[in-house]
């Protein structure tokens, strides 16, 4: 008995335990063919002990998606948080998202591509993740777009509009980075803010692209419309 008392392992530790064998199975797997059986003998527990800790396979996915979620998120946010300029911020956030990536891929083949077309619960948690993300990265836009145009102030659909735009790149290039395994996070972080940061600043500087004439698309946006600028300096066709 005294045995057994000293090899009890702490609720907390176990429910990290089988988290962690879970998201390996899960992101070998996928949800469906991935078997309760399977993590708990990976786990080194009993079956019955899962369903005791996390109720369900539905509830132990749930718990999957919530601790890489909050992982990724910390991730971004601590990289992010002593850096003093936005645009620096914003480097050094997307350099620790794609090192989160590159270095926890079962968690992103969790996160990203494993939770699409499941349960509505999980549909619930990913949509959450993501504005969780999203939210931190227009904050940072938010704060660089506002200090480079001084006192002018930055409308929160502009700064949301590149926000979705950079996150969905993001998206995209952890999956382009997989077939590019020579490519570092870095290097990546780098080409994706030349291709953003580098013309978003052009675009506050007054350059904007136009249809050229004659080619039935609609002219310029008015004056204030978000991405517009009211009195821009150059534009790419003059």
């Amino acid at each position: 008995m005294s045995g057994e008392r000293r090899r009890r392992v702490p609720r907390r530790i176990r429910e990290q335990q089988i988290i962690d064998v879970a998201v390996q199975v899960f992101a070998r797997r996928g949800y469906h063919p991935a078997s309760v059986d399977e993590i708990a003998e990976l786990a080194g527990i009993s079956k019955p002990m899962v369903y005791l800790y996390l109720d369900s396979k539905e509830g132990l996915f749930l718990a999957c998606l919530r601790r890489e979620a909050e992982r990724l998120v910390a991730a971004f946010q601590g990289a992010a948080r002593d850096v003093r300029t936005p645009e620096l911020r914003l480097w050094a956030g997307l350099s620790a998202f794609f090192a989160f990536v590159a270095e926890h891929r079962d968690s992103w083949v969790v996160l990203h591509r494993q939770a699409s077309q499941l349960s509505e619960a999980i549909t619930a948690e990913v949509a959450q993740a993501r504005r969780a993300v999203m939210a931190e990265v227009a904050g940072l836009v938010r704060d660089g777009i506002g200090e480079a145009l001084g006192p002018v102030p930055v409308a929160d659909e502009e700064a949301d509009f590149v926000a979705h735009a950079l996150v969905g790149a993001a998206d995209s290039l952890t999956d382009w980075m997989e077939r590019h395994p020579g490519e570092s996070p870095e290097r990546v972080t780098r080409r994706l803010m030349n291709m953003v940061w580098v013309g978003m600043r052009n675009v506050l500087a007054g350059e904007i692209w136009t249809p050229p004439a004659g080619s039935g698309a609609p002219g310029p946006e008015p004056a204030g419309t978000p991405g517009a600028p009211a009195a821009p300096e150059h534009s790419v066709q003059e």
